[in-house]
């Protein structure tokens, strides 16, 4: 078989099975026992304990190992035949992908809300946020909801599906390794500020183009959800770079512009209390409501996604 007829159906069956995991993943959502994502951490967790040091040498050493790990089983189905390597890449893309789960969390705690029981929103909104749930009022929970379903959509949902149509499935696993070992080492810590640091600054370099292509796909669909695709593109344009993050605060401003609302402000992480700048400074406080319009933009930046992604790929082949 000619080379380019090869890279012809392996760009097609790529592009199904990144379309078919998403699908996969919006039925039947994570993987109820032996999540490979939780499995990959504890082997993270494990080898951890065995590698750190307070050296960036030594946690750069042990980010490449895991990601490489991650990455290589994903060369495996190259040259199976197309209906094969699709059927790998569905698998994979729905091991990686994070979209339903993240709404269904997203709506138990505007559930919660919506029967006025302020500590049980608080508890269920743990599962989502890294910050201190316990004092907050319902403003100030739709918020860390919303922010949330930003940074998430672009970092488990637009990025994994990018890297994926690159780069096949080796880049969607490689990925999805990287993104797992900033959560668990890239943080600023007294035990981390080393050894997670090339961690954090992999996840960086990953995340900048995904983030950017989720803002423009939350301009595009924000109608979905009864936004503004303007307000989207100039929130992003004009706050997304006052974030902290290089890549969260794109992502975040585009709902906040796209949403109408104002997003940002004092989160407490226990150790440490942040003042993060406003995104959307001409919006209002989030409401409860909120929470189900910016689950409805998530999931249609997940359609929009899945459709770019695949068009890449098929492109690429």
């Amino acid at each position: 078989m000619p080379a380019i007829t090869r890279r012809r159906r392996r760009g097609a069956a790529t592009a199904a099975g990144l379309v078919a995991g998403v699908v996969i993943d919006q039925v039947a959502g994570d993987p109820r026992r032996g999540h490979p994502v939780a499995a990959f951490g504890t082997a993270a967790g494990r080898l951890e304990a065995r590698m750190w040091r307070d050296d960036r040498t030594a946690g750069a050493r042990y980010a490449t190992l895991l990601v490489a790990a991650a990455a290589a089983p994903g060369l495996l189905p190259r040259r199976l035949p197309g209906r094969w390597l699709a059927a790998a890449t569905a698998l994979g893309t729905w091991a990686v992908l994070g979209s339903r789960s993240l709404t269904a969390e997203a709506e138990a705690v505007a559930a919660q809300l919506r029967r006025g029981d302020l500590p049980a929103a608080r508890e269920q909104l743990i599962h989502l946020v890294g910050r201190r749930t316990d004092t907050l009022d319902e403003a100030e929970i739709a918020r860390a909801v919303i922010e949330s379903l930003a940074e998430n959509t672009s970092d488990a949902v637009v990025a994994p599906l990018l890297w994926g149509a690159v780069t096949g499935l080796p880049g969607l696993l490689g990925y999805r390794a990287v993104n797992t070992l900033d959560a668990m080492v890239g943080h600023h810590s007294p035990r981390y500020e080393n050894f997670g640091w090339a961690s954090a600054r992999a996840d960086d370099i990953a995340n900048y183009l995904p983030a950017r292509l989720t803002a423009a796909l939350t301009a595009a669909v924000a109608r979905a959800a009864g936004g503004s695709g303007r307000g989207a593109l100039a929130t992003a344009l004009a706050d997304g770079h006052r974030h902290p993050s290089p890549n969260a605060g794109v992502a975040e401003a585009a709902f906040a512009g796209a949403l109408g609302l104002r997003l940002g402000g004092r989160n407490d992480y226990g150790s440490q209390v942040e003042e993060r700048p406003v995104l959307g400074g001409g919006g209002r406080a989030p409401r409860a409501d909120d929470i189900a319009r910016a689950a409805r933009l998530s999931r249609a930046v997940t359609f929009a996604a899945a459709a770019a992604c695949a068009a890449i790929a098929f492109a690429r082949g």
